[in-house]
């Protein structure tokens, strides 16, 4: 019997009738993004995969598979024997590569000769990766959303996460992202994904929204960091989002900076080279004097001066071109962030009498 083949799933809940989803390609193929679950059994690694293609080019078609062949023998016989043993005969796994070609291919005919029910992705990888595409054009259109708006250091991602705890659907892009929006948003130690990573990150969380309910999701421009939120989308949140205009006192911003950038003040000098990425916009008088502060430990100068020099203005002409809703938005008045204050916003924008203020 031919090996049994599936499309390209339409939603995650899709992949749950499988047992174990296993990525067959290289690590570097499998980090830059993989099916939501995936596991990866490379049959070949990446240097492996580069002298198979060197030689592919440099030699012969026939001399390459001949060495492919060895050396995707040996590396399905260590997955076998690493991951296969304990087994049992119902086991069901779901096989892809880049195409759903031989790779695949070679690790499906053995699973299936076993006996297991094997399932080979019909396209592989690059089927999936353009369901996501296609997907990320429509999904966004299905919501309502909720805009948290308000500017630099307002508490907005707190009061985002909030909202999760209250029970609301909410969409963290930036958490999805890695980055908190702007030129010193990064985390360190941990870089952002890939894009295609994010993507397929972004269409898992809203497969699992309800269109019925109303999604909270912070403003954001076009660019999380290094990462392009999808067209369809960020038209959405601007277009017909309803704004929700969240303001909190200036000490309160600079101490919850403080708080959220604590490892950019433990390293100044980490800090001056990511001001300098302000000269452009800001010059090299402002970015010096900024860069000046942070030496010398004067955070509140710093941050005083970023925040009504360089993020407010810019936050409030991007909010005002962008986001349509934003006139009538509907104010929240944060006296601090501490977990009380915010549990108490968010139970006010999830009564029924908020809901209509929103509406």
């Amino acid at each position: 019997m031919p090996l049994r083949s599936v499309e390209a799933p339409a939603t995650v809940a899709e992949l749950q009738r499988f047992d174990t989803i296993i990525d067959v390609r290289s690590p570097a193929e499998y980090a830059e993004d993989h099916l939501p679950g995936a596991v990866n059994w490379p049959v070949l690694d990446d240097e492996q995969r580069r002298i198979v293609g060197t030689l592919y080019v440099q030699d012969s078609p026939l001399a390459a598979r001949k060495l492919g062949a060895t050396l995707v023998s040996r590396n399905i016989a260590d997955h076998l024997e690493r991951w296969v043993q304990d087994k049992a005969r119902e086991w069901q796994p779901l096989v892809y590569c880049w195409r759903g070609g031989q790779r695949s291919g070679s690790l499906s005919l053995i699973l299936d000769q076993i006996g297991f029910r094997t399932a080979r992705l019909d396209g592989g990888y690059k089927a999936f990766r353009a369901r996501v595409r296609d997907d990320l054009l429509s999904l966004p259109g299905r919501f309502d959303f909720r805009v948290l708006t308000g500017r630099t250091g307002s508490g907005k991602t707190r009061l985002l996460h909030a909202l999760a705890d209250a029970g609301a659907q909410v969409l963290d892009l930036e958490g999805l992202a890695l980055h908190r929006g702007s030129v010193l948003g990064g985390f360190t130690g941990r870089p952002q994904p890939a894009q295609k990573r994010f993507d397929t990150l972004l269409w898992q969380a809203l497969q699992a929204l309800d269109p019925a309910r109303p999604v909270f999701v912070e403003s954001e421009s076009r660019k999380i960091g290094t990462l392009l939120v999808p067209e369809a989308l960020i038209t959405r949140m601007h277009g017909h989002g309803r704004c929700i205009s969240v303001f909190l006192p200036d000490p309160a911003r600079v101490k919850l900076l403080l708080d959220d950038y604590a490892e950019l003040t433990a390293e100044p000098e980490r800090l001056c080279t990511l001001l300098q990425g302000l000269v452009e916009l800001r010059g090299k008088e402002a970015v010096a004097r900024w860069q000046a502060f942070a030496r010398a430990a004067d955070w509140q100068s710093l941050l005083g001066e970023l925040l009504h020099q360089h993020y407010d203005p810019l936050y409030l002409r991007s909010i005002d071109k962008h986001y349509a809703g934003y006139a009538e938005a509907q104010p929240v008045e944060l006296t601090d962030t501490d977990a009380a204050t915010l549990r108490a916003a968010a139970s006010g924008l999830l009564t029924p009498c908020a809901s209509r203020r929103c509406s």
